[in-house]
């Protein structure tokens, strides 16, 4: 069964013991953060803290901090289990014909469950046990971190941003960080290529403002799904009601026209206007660096709804590895299936968390025809989210892309930088301090795999050196007698 909120998902790490109960007192200015990474980095629980100076809320990180946490939020056993999951869905869209009884009473269970993945509305729910408007519309009341010491302020790390396309009405979830400027107003980080922006341009087009509202603390699907990079025609709380085999509850807001995940903490509903921005940053993030600071919209809160007695839920992001390199792997494994079908000689992908995820993507390919590999970088630049990949190396299809210290053997030994390097400009992700203007830049297609004669390499191409079968059989079963 799936985690019906936030606080299943803590009791059930209790009972694993995979997460710590602190009663001491800290601050939310920096001491959680520095517990939080100290404990991510080690690979330790997720940490609920207790007692928070000057507030009556709990502090809950490090979420996702394993991989296994990251499995048992999911639902799986295995992250690579998510390809599974998305390659049945991806059959059944493409009409995948059953050759048997049994395969046709499979499908038809299939597209239940898949029918039954909507949101489902409900008039009555836990976030809106108390509601906050007027004068009692405060974030002061919420122990919002302070991460890193040169961040401009405290900043809502784990909010699902939820707007609606002002043309089609079609729903946006993503996480976008909050900077908090007073008690009714922050930042909105969209960023230029995110469709939260594409909302508030569409918006600006029309003269009209913006509605938004904010969850923090829902079920661990419906805030990974906030993570995953959507085309904007997929509606990430019907992901996460796929990936946790029933709809997400949702309640409509109380002072604007939108869903929000019923069982979640906390509830910020409010609006951007779009003729105002504001100086937003900088803040420590998930390159380990500091983002710059620069114009951002802004979110005018309306109305605040809470459970009774809320619990605050937030992450720490910078230096790698930290919690997002699991939210990121788990976006690796579930859309490695989307990739496959529109580049199908894709056999494995990784983006290691040295990469940040945008800035560094490996692929495996069943190289069959000479450019191939150069084909498959031209068309991962073209797609989603890989449009901002800024470097993509290309191995053959027997290469392991997860083993590093492998993939970097072939990239030395297989590359004539003049014939196998590609450099293009084009979209490059907006925390990319190292190109000369925001958001636009140089990429870097490497081709690793073996070549051709018909691709500048007319020398045979030498074999990998490798101990002949029958011998390693041979020692093998003579092994133990060698006393080694």
């Amino acid at each position: 069964m799936p985690f019906r909120d936030l606080r299943d998902f803590v009791a059930f790490l209790e009972t694993k013991g995979d997460l710590k109960r602190i009663q001491t007192e800290v601050t939310c200015d920096l001491e959680i953060a520095e517990i939080t990474d100290r404990v991510t980095k080690s690979g330790g629980p997720a940490l609920f803290f207790e007692n928070v100076a000057g507030h009556d809320v709990p502090v809950i990180t490090n979420l996702f901090g394993t991989e296994q946490r990251m499995c048992s939020a999911l639902g799986v056993q295995r992250l690579h289990d998510l390809s599974g999951k998305l390659q049945k869905l991806l059959n059944l869209t493409q009409g995948a014909v059953p050759t048997s009884m049994m395969d046709k009473f499979k499908v038809l269970g299939d597209l239940a469950k898949i029918a039954g993945s909507a949101p489902k509305t409900v008039s009555k729910a836990p976030c809106q046990e108390v509601v906050l408007t007027g004068d009692s519309v405060s974030l002061d009341k919420f122990p919002v971190l302070k991460s890193w010491p040169d961040d401009a302020g405290r900043f809502i790390t784990l909010p699902l941003v939820i707007t609606r396309d002002p043309e089609n009405g079609t729903r946006n979830v993503g996480m976008y960080r909050l900077q908090i400027y007073d008690q009714r107003t922050t930042g909105m980080h969209w960023h230029l290529h995110k469709i939260g922006r594409d909302h508030f341009r569409r918006s600006k087009a029309k003269g009209q403002r913006l509605e938004a509202a904010v969850a923090i603390g829902a079920d661990p699907v419906t805030i990974y799904t906030a993570t995953a990079p959507l085309p904007p025609v997929l509606d990430e709380l019907f992901l996460a009601g796929f990936l946790r085999g029933e709809g997400v509850e949702t309640v409509r807001c109380k002072t604007v026209n939108i869903e929000v995940p019923a069982h979640a903490e906390i509830v910020l509903e409010g609006y951007v206007d779009p003729s105002e921005e504001r100086l937003e940053g900088p803040f420590g993030d998930h390159t380990g660096y500091y983002s710059l600071a620069d114009n951002y919209p802004v979110f005018h809160i309306t109305c605040i709804t809470h459970r009774a007695k809320p619990w605050y839920a937030a992450t720490i992001v910078g230096k790698p590895p930290m919690e997002d390199v699991y939210l990121g792997k788990a976006t690796e494994r579930l859309f490695l299936p989307l990739i496959r079908m529109i580049v199908p000689e894709v056999v494995e992908m990784n983006l290691p968390p040295e990469g940040v995820f945008q800035n560094l993507a490996i692929v495996s390919i069943d190289k069959q025809y000479p450019g191939q590999a150069k084909k498959v970088i031209s068309a991962l630049w073209g797609m989603m989210q890989m449009a901002l990949t800024k470097i993509i190396i290309v191995v053959d299809g027997t290469v392991d892309v997860h083993d590093l210290s492998e993939v970097l053997w072939r990239v030395s030994n297989n590359v004539d930088p003049r014939r196998d390097l590609v450099i293009a400009e084009g979209p490059l992700d907006d925390l990319d301090h190292s190109s000369p203007l925001p958001g636009f830049g140089s990429k870097l297609g490497i081709d690793a795999t073996t070549k051709m004669p018909n691709e500048g390499h007319p020398r045979p191409w030498p074999a990998d050196v490798v101990m002949s079968g029958d011998i390693r059989k041979l020692v093998d079963e003579k092994w133990s007698s060698y006393d080694i």
